[in-house]
């Protein structure tokens, strides 16, 4: 398709949008008394407007049935995560028993490495990117010091090649081969926050796991931006937060996926709690732990019900579309964005804005990390004033994420026009 940077060609797009009608189940911010041009969703992801209704009904029934609401609500709270776990297998690509919605993202990353990070004399290490998001990095730091390591021995950084924004596949693949006898861990971000890169994720298991490693993914800026095939790619584990692309509210109820060969390996090590013993013998109150088979296993306490319900009116609406869609809209709506940033460059006779996301769009989702030369945090301030809701990250880049649930394709010209003004163009 040949894009043209008027609004009467971005409406000509939303009046094609076959999921257009979905923005309607959102609440926009205002700015000004209008809608403001929110492209955060990599961030934070908007309110559905069914969300109030279904956290209520919750509150109803435990004003009604106060603890009995665990086996006699409407959506009885002992069995509530697995009301779940359906729409997240579908939206992960794994079966329903190697998914399981707990805690926060980075509670579920230390439960996984207590299980998947053993390190030995022979093979302690862990790869990681560089600059990966900091709770990531402490994670890593804080398990291999637990087991009385060095971080600066046992964990391999991944760094792009000079005059490079984004890691290279044979780059990540030939550090995994350098390091395959002392290798214990792969534990990488599926999109990286900062410069928006989608990895290679079966190509990258495979090396792991042809060096021997376990491989494990971080998909907060993933799981409900891009495709994902966990199963089939035969990832040993996974984590993720519900409050980016997945709407579920701020600080919402993360998610895990463990393939089912150490799903079902009820001898694997792991920390137990009540809600992860074999659910048949939960009520009998008797000492000895005997993990679920199934990814259930890893979890601790009971569901945190009010913030699963904020989730599952989300869920709701991704049971609606199938992510297939939803990549679909994605690469028009961002590839629009690509465009219209490169008119800019354009019309400025000088490459004032640089993306530093790849432009193969087989390798991103939503997100284009945006740097501006001698502008930075002064156009981002300029662009909040006027209604645009985006990102700033430390030290130069400004973050813009059109989702394909909610935005439209005027809201990415809305942004341009915006962003033309600053620049003066």
């Amino acid at each position: 398709m040949e894009f043209q940077a008027t609004a009467e060609f971005a409406t000509s797009l939303d009046k094609q949008d076959p999921l257009r009608e979905f923005r309607d189940e959102f609440l926009i911010p205002q700015h000004n008394s209008e809608p403001c041009v929110y492209l955060c969703g990599n961030s934070l992801g908007l309110q559905p407007k069914a969300t109030a209704d279904s956290v209520m009904l919750e509150l109803e029934d435990w004003h009604k049935y106060g603890v009995e609401g665990h086996m006699h609500s409407r959506r009885p709270w002992f069995s509530y995560h697995k009301q779940l776990t359906d729409s997240l297998a579908r939206i992960v690509g794994a079966l329903p028993h190697e998914v399981v919605s707990m805690n926060a993202l980075t509670v579920n990353l230390h439960l996984m490495m207590v299980t998947f990070y053993r390190p030995t004399e022979q093979r302690f290490k862990i790869i990681c990117e560089a600059g990966a998001f900091p709770s990531d990095q402490y994670a890593l730091e804080t398990q291999v010091r637990h087991h009385g390591l060095n971080p600066d021995d046992a964990i391999v950084e991944l760094s792009p090649r000079d005059g490079e924004h984004t890691l290279r596949t044979e780059d990540i693949v030939a550090t995994i081969e350098q390091h395959a006898d002392q290798l214990a861990l792969v534990m990488i971000s599926g999109v990286q926050y900062y410069t928006g890169q989608f990895f290679e994720i079966p190509e990258i298991t495979k090396a792991g796991h042809r060096a021997g490693a376990v491989v494990g993914w971080d998909l907060a800026h993933a799981v409900g931006n891009v495709e994902l095939h966990l199963h089939e790619w035969d990832v040993d584990f996974a984590v993720w937060c519900s409050y980016k692309y997945l709407n579920s509210s701020p600080g919402g109820v993360s998610g895990v996926f463990v393939h089912e060969r150490h799903a079902q390996n009820t001898s694997l090590p792991r920390f137990g709690g009540w809600w992860g013993n074999a659910e048949s013998e939960r009520f009998e109150m008797k000492k000895g732990f005997r993990p679920e088979a199934t990814a259930e296993a890893w979890q601790l306490s009971n569901a945190p019900v009010l913030l699963m319900a904020a989730h599952r009116a989300s869920l709701d609406i991704f049971d609606k579309v199938s992510m297939h869609e939803l990549v679909a809209k994605q690469k028009q709506l961002t590839g629009y964005l690509e465009y219209l940033i490169e008119d800019l460059n354009t019309r400025n006779g000088t490459k004032v804005i640089d993306i530093i996301t790849p432009r193969d769009m087989a390798q991103r989702g939503c997100q284009l990390s945006l740097v501006l030369h001698g502008h930075g945090k002064t156009c981002f301030d300029y662009l909040t004033e006027h209604g645009v809701v985006a990102d700033w990250r430390e030290p130069a880049v400004i973050r813009i994420a059109p989702v394909p649930l909610y935005n439209t394709y005027h809201d990415v010209f809305r942004f341009y026009s915006i962003l033309k003004t600053y620049l003066d163009l």
